[in-house]
């Protein structure tokens, strides 16, 4: 991994529990286990961001601040958020993601759909 790199955390399902849309406003507990896997990168320098959907409506400059207060509550600090992936995406963390060998097309693990 270059310096450079980041790894995404998707929020609801994934870091922060979710039952449900309540609005912009509301962002469940942290997931424990993920909670800890983030502080743990976060302490050997790795960047990591919160890569939510949450942030691509109309909603998203609210939305954003909502989750960077999460983050600083719940983490020390504000991490940054988006919506978007790019060519500095180490991994990414998602309840709904597949994940699929490299150039092979083979399904990793869980359920297709």
């Amino acid at each position: 991994m270059s310096a450079s790199g980041w790894i995404g955390f998707d929020l609801d399902g994934t870091l922060a529990e979710y039952s449900g849309w309540k609005g912009v406003e509301h962002i469940g507990d942290p997931v424990p286990a993920m909670a800890e896997r983030l502080r743990s990168l976060v302490d050997r320098g790795i960047e990591v961001r919160i890569f939510t959907a949450r942030v691509s409506g109309r909603d998203h400059a609210e939305a954003e601040r909502h989750i960077q207060d999460w983050t600083e509550r719940h983490f020390g600090q504000r991490l940054k958020v988006t919506n978007v992936k790019d060519f500095a995406m180490w991994a990414l963390y998602d309840d709904r993601a597949i994940a699929v060998q490299l150039n092979t097309g083979h399904v990793l693990g869980g359920e297709e759909p």
